[in-house]
């Protein structure tokens, strides 16, 4: 077999193998380097877990705030495109270190393996402390631009805590990042299953019997990804029964590991942004046709919409890993394979989740709008979801298909799915159809259903076209 010229190497890779085979194997890595399907469905099952709960106290959070009134939702929506930005760099960061990492583990590389793990911690930590003090001086003007308005007085107050703890966010999705590329994703559920519990029980305790309002709900948030990061540093540092081994003596600085690590790092981190610059351009559409009212229904029914999607997003992410073991053994049959069976398993979960969107949509709604205060915007999220299942259907092939760019080192392409989605397809589609076709703010909900069709139908076809040629270069 000759290896793919066109593709980059797995860092480390170009050392002899024997070096790197001195680690014992795990349950995880003999797990994602055995047969793909297996391993999509098991690594997934913890992380929609995971990632469930997570988004859970999201909801709860937003409902807690809810309680606060409709300028402190709206102040949290205001807020949203910025924390994006930190959730995109954790994520990205993540998932640099899952593709490099496992790539390594592929091509049975154990010195590269912990060398990249301890470079995706260096940079993680250079990364928050730029970023928390440009957060925390530019916080205000930056909020002005986003519209924010009468609300920014809450948006501030929200900011400024959520983003003094940057350190710790990032941190922790560079943890999971790690315990991911080496199959552990059931620690990997362990900590956000903390996280999440702890955030829910602080959040009405801090918000109201404290009193701090929506600065509660950032203080909720902080504390307990501190409390996750101290239980994360236990098992690398202490207990010190994972795959990757945390230690200095392991860090050799290499450009070509950085590369690696942020050549998806980086990319994912820009997708979230390209995002989060999205949900910006969509608030600033929705406040000139229906006011903030209109930005208020986004912030909440997206929260929804977000947990819908969770079961997707999860076998999403274990693509990644599954796909850069595959890439990394030059196994490019497993990697047709992969893509092909997440979609598969992406659509039939999204039509289940559909159907009771649907459904429930009017009962999910008023988990948003329970109070006197925001009841009114009930029917209106209502609609929202309802129209939001059709978005569902179109969500797996876009996922998988840059999951397994992502995989194999390919972040850029990845990125660039992710501009014409959002960028070239949704905003433009929200634009026309909210005031050119004066649809109004229903006009955005159906020009982000428009712009992921398109946009899932583009990243298909190019997944495919990129691993027939692979294959055909073996």
């Amino acid at each position: 077999m000759k290896s793919n010229s066109s593709s980059p190497s797995p860092p480390g890779s170009d050392k002899n193998e024997s070096s790197g085979d001195s680690g014992e194997k795990t349950e995880g890595v003999t797990l994602i380097t055995g047969d793909p399907k297996k391993a999509i469905i098991k690594l997934s099952g913890p992380l929609i877990v995971a990632m469930i709960l997570m988004s859970a106290y999201n909801l709860v959070d937003a409902i807690w705030v809810s309680g606060l009134g409709g300028n402190a939702l709206a102040a949290v929506g205001f807020v949203t495109p910025l924390f994006m930005i930190l959730v995109g760099l954790s994520n990205g960061i993540g998932a640099g270190a899952t593709s490099a990492i496992s790539r390594c583990i592929g091509a049975r590389n154990q010195e590269g393996v912990n060398n990249t793990a301890m470079h995706t911690l260096v940079i993680t930590i250079i990364i928050s402390l730029i970023l928390t003090v440009l957060l925390e001086i530019f916080l205000n003007p930056v909020l002005s631009v986003l519209g924010a308005g009468e609300t920014i007085g809450l948006a501030v107050s929200y900011g400024q805590v959520t983003f003094a703890g940057t350190i710790l966010m990032l941190f922790t999705g560079a943890a999971y990042g790690i315990l991911r590329s080496e199959g552990d994703t059931k620690r990997t559920m362990y900590a956000m299953i903390i996280s999440a519990v702890v955030n829910m029980v602080l959040d009405p305790i801090l918000i109201y019997l404290v009193g701090w309002g929506v600065a509660g709900a950032a203080w909720a948030t902080v504390i307990s990804q501190a409390l996750v990061t101290v239980v994360i540093l236990y098992w690398f540092l202490k207990k010190k029964d994972t795959y990757v081994d945390l230690s200095w003596k392991y860090f050799k600085p290499d450009l070509k590991v950085t590369k690696s690590i942020l050549g998806v790092g980086l990319p994912a981190s820009a997708e979230f942004m390209v995002m989060s610059a999205v949900t910006a351009i969509l608030n600033i559409i929705l406040v000139q046709v229906a006011g903030t009212d209109a930005v208020a229904v986004y912030s909440a029914g997206w929260r929804g919409v977000m947990m819908a999607i969770i079961p997707m997003a999860a076998v999403g992410t274990a693509v990644v890993t599954v796909s850069g073991v595959a890439y990394g053994a030059r196994k490019y049959k497993n990697l047709r394979i992969a893509h092909s069976y997440s979609i598969k398993v992406g659509l039939a979960v999204a039509a289940i989740t559909g159907v009771l969107t649907f459904i429930f949509a009017p009962y999910i709604a008023q988990i948003f709008a329970y109070s006197p205060e925001t009841a009114y915007l009930a029917p209106t999220i209502a609609a929202f979801l309802q129209v939001m299942c059709v978005f569902y259907l179109f969500v797996p092939p876009g996922i998988m298909s840059s999951s397994i760019f992502q995989g194999v080192g390919k972040g850029i392409t990845s990125l660039i799915l992710t501009v014409l989605r959002q960028l070239l397809f949704v905003a433009i589609f929200a634009y026309l159809l909210a005031i050119n076709f004066n649809l109004g703010q229903q006009g955005v909900w159906w020009g982000i259903v428009a712009g992921d069709i398109a946009g899932g139908i583009v990243a298909y076809i190019w997944a495919r076209l990129y691993i027939s040629r692979i294959q055909r270069q073996v």
